[in-house]
C-alpha cells in the first residue's frame, strides 16, 4: 500500500480511448494503465469509460448495465493488492433509476459512487433520454482528502461545484466526455477557471480521446491550480497517462508544474480530427481497410490522404470509374495523387454499365429529352461497382462529399453517396481546400501517409466539376464557392433568417434559393453516411430537421410580438384556468 503523508498525491491521468460496448476491453486498459501507474495514489479515468461514450440506447439494455457494474465489481476487489486506487465512469442501476456515475475503487471495495446531476440534452447530446438526474454531490474521502468528482456538464453551471465547496470539498476531479469541435478547448478552459474563481479550489479536467461514430473526442486534458493558473496541459488527439504531483499547504492543495503541450492551430485540428475519426471508425468495427472512388477532384484527393494518413498505404485501395466526360486532367491528377500516397490505383472505365443501364431503360425512355437522369445513371453506375468491390474484398467504402454538397443536395443518392463513413461530411467545400493546401506542408502527428506534397497542385488548381455532361462546373449549378459557404454556414450554423442574411450584403436571390436547396434535400441528408463533426452543427446527430417540412422562410423582417395579447405567463407554482 501507498503509505504517502497525508499532505501529498499522485494522481494519474488516464486520457484514453475506449471502444463503446466492449466492457471487457475496456476494463483491460483499466487494468493496463493501472499496472503502469503503480507509483500514483489515484488514477482518474474519463466519463462513463467502463461503457465507452456515448453509448446511446445501449446503456438501457439490463445484460449491458449488468455487465459494466460486474467488471467495476472485479475492478474494485483487484485494488485489495494495495496499489493505485481508481475513479472510473460506468452507468450504474440504483434504486430501479439509471445513473451516469463515477466508482471510487479503493482498498478492494467499491468506497463511494457519485451520479451525474446536469445530464445535457442540447446538439449530439441527449443524456436524459437514458439517465437520471442524480442528486448535488458531496465530497469523497479518499485516505483523509475529500475530492470532489463533477462530472463533466456539472461544471458547466454553479451549482454542483459549489455544493462540493460548501460540503469541504479540496479538489475538484472532472471526469469527461466532451467531444471536438471549433473552439471547444477556449470554452471548456473558460467554464473550468469560472469554477476555480467561484470555489477557490483547483481543478482537473479530465477528457476522454478518440472517435465513436460521428463524434471525435480530442482529450486535451488540463489542470488549473487554485489561482485559476495552468499546471499541466495534455496533447490533444492521442492517448496520455501522466501523473500530476499534488502538495497541501496551509492555502490548501497546489499541484507541482507539469507538462505543458502545445495544442494545435484549428486547421490542424480540424484535420486530426477527420483523421482519428476514420482510423477509430475501421478499427473499431473491424474492417480491414477502405476503398474510394479517386475522381481526379479535391474531394477524393483530400479524402484519400486522410484515409491513408489514418490506416497507411496498403489498407487503402483506389479506383479510378471514368466515362466519356471524364477529362484527360482528371485522369492524370487522380493517378499523380495515387502514385503519391503510395496506394492501390484501378481503372475501371463504367461505360458498360451505363450502356446496359440506358438499355434497360430505353422502352420507357423513347422520346423523352436526356436530362439529370441520365447523368444520376453515371453516378449510380459509379455507385454500384464500387460497392462490389466493398463487398467482394471486405473494405469499407469512404464517401467523398462535403457540407456544401450535402446542404446543397449536389449528390446522388445510391451513387457518389454510397459508403459506409465520411471524413470530410462536416467540412464546406472552402475549407476542403484550405485542409488540402495545409495536408500538403504539414503532416499530423501519427500520421501513416507520406511526408510532403499528396495531392497535386492541379487537383487544388482546377476549377471543380461532377463530369456528368460535357464542359460540366459546380459554379453551373452552385453558387461561388466563397459566397454558398458563407451563406450556409449562417442559415445552418447560426439559424440566420434570410432578411438577416441580405442585410449582411448577400443577393436576395442567391440567398432565398441556397435556403430552398437546403430544405430540399433533407431526405438525402437522412440517407447519408455518417461522419466526422468539427463544426458547431454537423447533420445527422446535431441538426435534426423534419423530412416533411412546408414552412419556408419568407424573407422579409421577422414580426415584433404583439405583447399586448398576452395577458400572463405562467410559473411554476401556478395553475391556469380556462
Amino acid at each position: 500500500m501507498n503509505n504517502r503523508p497525508v499532505d501529498t498525491l499522485a494522481i494519474a491521468l488516464a486520457q484514453i480511448n475506449p471502444v463503446v460496448g466492449d466492457v471487457t476491453g475496456n476494463a483491460a486498459k483499466v487494468r493496463a494503465v493501472r499496472d503502469r501507474a503503480r507509483h500514483a495514489d489515484l488514477i482518474l479515468f474519463p466519463e462513463l469509460f467502463i461503457a465507452g461514450y456515448p453509448p446511446e440506447d445501449l446503456v438501457l439494455k439490463p445484460a449491458f448495465q449488468a455487465a459494466c457494474r460486474a467488471a467495476i465489481e472485479d475492478l474494485a476487489r483487484e485494488t485489495a493488492d494495495g496499489g493505485p486506487a481508481m475513479i472510473v465512469g460506468t452507468p450504474w442501476l440504483d434504486g430501479g433509476k439509471l445513473y451516469n456515475a463515477v466508482a471510487l475503487l479503493d482498498r478492494g471495495r467499491i468506497a463511494a459512487l457519485r451520479y451525474k446531476v446536469d445530464l445535457p440534452n442540447y446538439g449530439v447530446f441527449d443524456e436524459k433520454r437514458v439517465f437520471a438526474i442524480g442528486p448535488l454531490p458531496g465530497p469523497v474521502n479518499f485516505r483523509g482528502v475529500r475530492l470532489g468528482v463533477p462530472i463533466c456538464e456539472d461544471i458547466w453551471g454553479p451549482e454542483p461545484a459549489e455544493c462540493i465547496a460548501e460540503t469541504g470539498g479540496e479538489i475538484l476531479l472532472v471526469p469527461n466526455g466532451s467531444p471536438y469541435r471549433r473552439g471547444v478547448v477556449d470554452q471548456r478552459l473558460s467554464v473550468a477557471v469560472a469554477r476555480v474563481k467561484e470555489t477557490g479550489l483547483p481543478l482537473i479536467y479530465l477528457n476522454q480521446i478518440g472517435g465513436q461514430d460521428e463524434l471525435v473526442f480530442e482529450g486535451a486534458s488540463f489542470v488549473l491550480n487554485a489561482d485559476a493558473s495552468l499546471a499541466v496541459q495534455l496533447p490533444a488527439f492521442s492517448e496520455a497517462l501522466v501523473t500530476t504531483h499534488w502538495r497541501r499547504s496551509g492555502d490548501g492543495w497546489h499541484c507541482e508544474p507539469g507538462e505543458i503541450a502545445q495544442l494545435l492551430s484549428q486547421e490542424k485540428a480540424d484535420y486530426t480530427a477527420c483523421m482519428l475519426g476514420l482510423r477509430d471508425y475501421v478499427g473499431k468495427n473491424g474492417f480491414p481497410g477502405v476503398v474510394l472512388g479517386l475522381s481526379g477532384g479535391i474531394d477524393s484527393a483530400l479524402v484519400a490522404a486522410l484515409s491513408v494518413d489514418a490506416i497507411g498505404p496498403d489498407r487503402v485501395r483506389t479506383v479510378m470509374l471514368p466515362y466519356k466526360f471524364t477529362s484527360q486532367d482528371s485522369l492524370k491528377d487522380a493517378a499523380a495523387a495515387a502514385k503519391a500516397l503510395g496506394v492501390r490505383y484501378d481503372i475501371l472505365p463504367i461505360e458498360p454499365a451505363v450502356t446496359g443501364l440506358e438499355k434497360s431503360l430505353e422502352p420507357l425512355f423513347a422520346g423523352l429529352p436526356r436530362d439529370v437522369t441520365e447523368e444520376n445513371l453515371q453516378a449510380r453506375a459509379r455507385g454500384t461497382i464500387i460497392m462490389a468491390l466493398s463487398n467482394k474484398y471486405g473494405l469499407m467504402v469512404v464517401t467523398t462529399g462535403n457540407k456544401s454538397e450535402m446542404s446543397a443536395g449536389y449528390a446522388t443518392l445510391y451513387g457518389d453517396m454510397n459508403g459506409g463513413f465520411n471524413p470530410v461530411k462536416d467540412l464546406y467545400k472552402t475549407e476542403v481546400y484550405r485542409l488540402s493546401r495545409l495536408r500538403n506542408v504539414w503532416k499530423p502527428e501519427g500520421a501513416l501517409g507520406p511526408d510532403g506534397v499528396v495531392i497535386p497542385e492541379n487537383i487544388i488548381t482546377r476549377a471543380p466539376t461532377a463530369e456528368l455532361r460535357e464542359n460540366q462546373k459546380d459554379q453551373d449549378s452552385l453558387p461561388p464557392y466563397d459566397i454558398l459557404d458563407d451563406i450556409l454556414e449562417r442559415l445552418v450554423e447560426k439559424e440566420q433568417p434570410i432578411a438577416e442574411i441580405v442585410a449582411a450584403g448577400f443577393d436576395a436571390a442567391t440567398v432565398t434559393r441556397v435556403d430552398r436547396m437546403l430544405n430540399l434535400s433533407e431526405y438525402k441528408r437522412r440517407q447519408a453516411a455518417p461522419g466526422v463533426k468539427v463544426t458547431l452543427r454537423g447533420f445527422g446527430r446535431d441538426r435534426r430537421y423534419p423530412i416533411t417540412n412546408k414552412f419556408r422562410d419568407p424573407g422579409t423582417p421577422l414580426p415584433k410580438p404583439d405583447t399586448a395579447l398576452v395577458s400572463g405567463t405562467p410559473t411554476a407554482s401556478e395553475s391556469i384556468d380556462f
